[in-house]
């Protein structure tokens, strides 16, 4: 873990909570355990910790995490009153230490997170895990059918699964999961990403009428791309501007050294630079501020699917209006993207030609662009069921959980 922390990928002064080392007292009472993963799964579950404080508030929450940026995004959006912490790592010594401080009475896993030996722990003493906002991409699917036995006991130890789409609810019922239900993406759901007032208005001053674009959450090997589009571009858009938010804001300087190397004008957000008329690309290496860029920014491209990542959520700019241009490498939100696609908010791009050309329509034709952040918001709106259809689905151990019931984790299977 030490060499990771180095790279930025641990937070070194919280290596001790990897290891079940809790830095927080446990609030008392019954207490739920939400996990997940990273950034994107940590925001889609803000409306359910929302929703379960409102409705069961003698439960406590405790929500982990296993990366700094998730981390630093929940510090600022997480309620008042919910813990958060780095997730153990899967071991049985850091998973004892964990559990024997938290000792929950209900554990929620988002998305794909299958821990052998957390599960298993989770299971002997009596904790009932519930699969959230479920997904299997193609290739893990493929992936647990070689090894059915192993892939039937992980998935033995969850009392539900509450699959995104009906092809992954398949996928699990395959693999021998119990009791999957198709419930719907909670990415679909949620607030607007926030975006600070006076960061807003100062922006659109500096900026003006200026054309600009986002190419947000991007990946090693896209920035490459998105510096290729800028060039083909800068010819027929005089003043344009393009904006690039890293995934990895550690990774700022050296995406601006290569900038530079290619004969463009950057500023870097990290050093309190700002975009001005010189600057043909901004790299905003800066945590927390996807929401300015797109509100500022009418066209915007979803990093993580010019190369083999899987792509990020494309309705976070849907529902803010943007233009959204994505690759095709997006199987972490496939069905989304296509559906995105179908309903006219998004389009597909596969190299630095195509990218140019869309991003210059999108500037040429404002009625297009406008055309199409109408129907991303449309998209967006229409899935407002799905929340209160998780909460439903959970209702049952949450109120065993709050009461403290202690309800075998398979009576309701």
């Amino acid at each position: 873990m030490g060499r990771r922390a180095t790279q930025g990928k641990e937070d070194a002064a919280r290596l001790g909570e990897r290891l079940g080392r809790a830095s927080v007292v446990r609030p008392p009472g019954p207490l739920a355990w939400i996990h997940a993963a990273s950034v994107g799964e940590s925001l889609s579950v803000l409306p359910l910790i929302a929703e379960i404080r409102r409705r069961w508030p003698a439960l406590g929450v405790l929500v982990t995490s296993g990366t700094p940026t998730s981390a630093a995004a929940l510090a600022v959006r997480l309620p008042s009153g919910v813990a958060h912490q780095y997730a153990p790592i899967d071991t049985p010594a850091a998973v004892r230490a964990f559990l024997a401080h938290w000792r929950p009475g209900v554990a929620l896993w988002v998305e794909s997170e299958l821990w052998p030996n957390a599960l298993g722990a989770l299971r002997r003493a009596g904790v009932p895990v519930i699969l959230v906002n479920a997904r299997l991409s193609d290739r893990s699917f493929r992936r647990w059918q070689r090894i059915p036995a192993v892939a039937r006991t992980v998935l033995d130890a969850f009392v539900a699964v509450l699959a995104q789409s009906s092809t992954d609810a398949t996928r699990f019922q395959t693999l021998g999961a119990p009791n999957v239900q198709a419930i719907g993406n909670l990415k679909l759901t949620g607030d607007e990403l926030p975006a600070d007032a006076a960061h807003l208005r100062a922006a659109h001053t500096l900026l003006g009428e200026r054309p600009r674009w986002l190419a947000a959450s991007t990946h090693p090997g896209e920035e490459e791309i998105v510096a290729a589009a800028h060039a083909g571009l800068a010819q027929r858009q005089p003043g344009l501007l393009t904006v690039l938010v890293p995934r990895h804001p550690a990774r700022g300087a050296e995406i601006a050294a290569m900038l530079a190397a290619r004969g463009l004008g950057v500023a870097l957000r990290s050093r309190q630079e700002l975009p001005e008329p010189p600057t043909a690309v901004y790299v905003a290496d800066t945590l927390g501020e996807l929401g300015l860029w797109y509100r500022l920014c009418p066209i915007s491209l979803v990093g993580g699917s010019l190369v083999p990542h899987g792509g990020h959520n494309p309705i976070e700019p849907a529902r803010l209006g943007c233009a959204v241009l994505t690759g095709r490498h997006v199987h972490n939100f496939q069905s989304m993207t296509e559906d995105l696609i179908d309903a006219g908010g998004a389009t597909l791009v596969d190299n630095p030609g195509q990218l140019a050309d869309a991003v210059g329509t999108l500037l040429a034709h404002p009625e297009q662009r406008a055309r199409m952040g109408a129907a991303g918001r449309h998209f967006a709106a229409g899935h407002a069921d799905v929340l209160p259809r998780v909460v439903a689905a959970l209702e049952h151990w949450l109120t065993a959980a709050a009461t403290g019931s202690g309800a075998d984790p398979r009576s309701s299977r």
